[in-house]
């Protein structure tokens, strides 16, 4: 039963899926950045299906620079159907010749799959989002060069300021 509600509320997101089309203009970090559309409209997107290294973590700054190598300045369309508790547009950005930046990402090794929010994926995507990350874990590609790099999701838990530091301001 819990299967075939998920299917349906997907189905049904699906159907109101939006796009915006427009130029990239700038890169907040490894999976957040922001699009002009023609009309001059700023939109922020939260790239969806994947979750960088925070800024200040690990592999932060390459995240965020392997994603402006993709998207900076280029044309891209955002396939989107929600906004997160930040009113950022989740979405899967896309460029013109068809790169899945998301996807093109956890190839890199410069971000895991989602995997708490894969459900909100089209199954094909997740399927392949979560084999690209294994094949990046065993090519110890990027991130995954470390022994036991921290997820973003348990750096921003562990983390007081964001920052990486316990609450008792022990560095992680």
């Amino acid at each position: 039963m819990k299967i075939a509600v998920t299917f349906i509320c997907l189905c049904a997101s699906l159907l109101h899926a939006e796009t915006i089309v427009g130029q990239v203009v700038a890169v907040s970090d490894g999976d957040t950045i922001k699009v002009l559309d023609d009309s001059k409209k700023l939109f922020v997107i939260r790239l969806m299906g994947i979750d960088a290294p925070e800024k200040a973590q690990p592999f932060g700054q390459r995240a965020k620079q392997s994603l402006s190598e993709l998207v900076f300045q280029r044309r891209v369309e955002v396939q989107w159907n929600k906004r997160d508790r930040y009113d950022r547009v989740v979405g899967k950005v896309l460029l013109s010749d068809i790169t899945d930046a998301c996807f093109e990402q956890i190839v890199r090794g410069m971000a895991w799959h989602y995997k708490h929010y894969a459900t909100e994926q089209m199954v094909k995507d997740r399927l392949k989002y979560s084999q690209a990350e294994q094949a990046a874990r065993s090519a110890h590609e990027g991130l995954w060069a470390e022994d036991h790099p921290t997820s973003p999701w348990m750096w921003r838990r562990v983390s007081a300021n964001g920052h990486g530091r316990t609450k008792d301001g022990v560095a992680r």
